[in-house]
């Protein structure tokens, strides 16, 4: 099997999956219980918090547990906006964000608030003068992803934050990162950043288990209420298992960081390079369409877009599939809508290409071998299956 759908879901580290066995099968308390088998569990949770903050260079006290980056992103949103509502009701985001992040925002609208959706270039980023012009004093929260998810462009994340900051130091400023963390050093303080979402399963820990980063002195209002755990700012028994889980994978992740960065950016070059050798094939989310390795490296390092023409994505999907090669046609969280992607449009594909785009994601997993097998079955399908098109 060859499995290049990591921006969909990554394969728990054996690490991670022992320890969160451990902790079903033998420590299985609640934290809250005042017995020893809580404490355990508590210590469980204190431990992850420790290891999490260390590789965002925050405090401990700043990290908060939630059921993954979805939830994290609705309670940046709906939570800063409800403490923060002396400030206006203006939210700004992009036309290229998750649907945890649009969805929310439509949510907002329906509210009472005015939403700013930024266009991106070709290239998938922001343009900054955009966000100047959209910027207002009552602008209560900016919230703009890290790494997009479907094609890999990066936002100028530390420029969009002094811009968000000098307007107005109490707007907001929240990064979506879930396919950002893990791939990048992430220092929220040194980026203006105030809340910031991660998800577990997309650095190789469990599903169900996420972070909202919340910086020191935010005004952010909980949006679930009960029995007061976390601080009252997420009430319900912890998810010990995937808190530890979580933990572990964020320090396993950091470990021998750059030589694995370094490893899937050459990947990512040698991979982009030979599609584009193949005819009609064109990669998405390049900078000025070129596959020098400084411009591959202001990009992610684990995604590729590619678009095949002539050649539906969901035909290419299941022919792939067939040869145990596993991709994915857009964004995972979003797979059974039949819509085209918001963020192929934004970024003014051509209309044939819309339905013909591929997405490969790889991980610290993978191989040149996985590369090269891949390459050598897309070489030999895709004329059958342009052939069997025209027909």
């Amino acid at each position: 099997m060859i499995y290049l759908d990591n921006s969909a879901t990554t394969r728990p580290f054996d690490e991670v999956r022992e320890i969160m066995n451990k902790v079903m099968d033998t420590d299985f308390g609640n934290p809250s219980s005042m017995h020893n088998l809580g404490v355990v569990s508590e210590n469980y949770i204190k431990k992850s918090k420790e290891q999490i903050a260390k590789t965002l260079k925050c405090k401990e006290s700043e990290i908060l547990f939630t059921s993954g980056g979805t939830e994290s992103d609705n309670m940046a949103i709906i939570g800063g906006c409800m403490a923060n509502a002396r400030i206006g009701k203006h939210i700004i985001t992009t036309g290229i964000e998750h649907p945890a992040i649009l969805e929310t925002c439509a949510f907002m609208e329906k509210q009472g608030y005015e939403v700013t959706y930024l266009p991106v270039g070709k290239d998938g980023r922001v343009k900054i003068d955009d966000l100047k012009s959209a910027l207002r004093k009552d602008t209560v929260i900016v919230s703009i992803m890290h790494v997009n998810n479907e094609i890999g462009s990066v936002m100028p994340l530390e420029e969009i934050g002094k811009i968000v900051k000098e307007n107005n130091p109490a707007t907001l400023f929240h990064v979506d990162s879930v396919q950002g963390y893990g791939k990048y050093k992430i220092t929220p303080k040194k980026l203006g950043i105030d809340l910031l979402s991660i998800s577990g399963h997309k650095i190789h820990g469990p599903k169900g288990v996420g972070i909202l980063y919340i910086a020191e002195k935010t005004k952010i209002s909980p949006i679930i209420f009960g029995g007061g755990q976390q601080k009252a700012m997420r009430s319900g028994t912890e998810n010990v298992p995937g808190i530890a889980g979580i933990g572990l994978a964020a320090e396993l992740i950091y470990k021998d960081f750059d030589e694995k960065i370094n490893k899937l950016y050459e990947l990512k070059q040698y991979f982009v390079t030979e599609l584009l050798k193949i005819e009609n094939v064109c990669v998405n989310g390049l900078i000025d369409d070129s596959v020098d390795i400084e411009s591959i490296k202001m990009t992610a390092p684990h995604v590729v877009s590619a678009s095949i023409k002539g050649i539906r994505a969901e035909v290419m999907l299941h022919t792939l599939e067939d040869r145990d090669i596993f991709v994915s046609s857009g964004s995972a969280c979003a797979s059974n809508k039949p819509a085209i992607s918001a963020t192929l449009k934004s970024i003014g594909l051509q209309q044939e290409l819309l339905d013909s785009t591929i997405r490969f994601s790889m991980s610290v997993e993978t191989t040149r071998d996985d590369i090269e097998k891949t390459l050598e079955v897309l070489n030999e399908v895709i004329p059958q299956l342009r052939k069997y098109s025209r027909h």
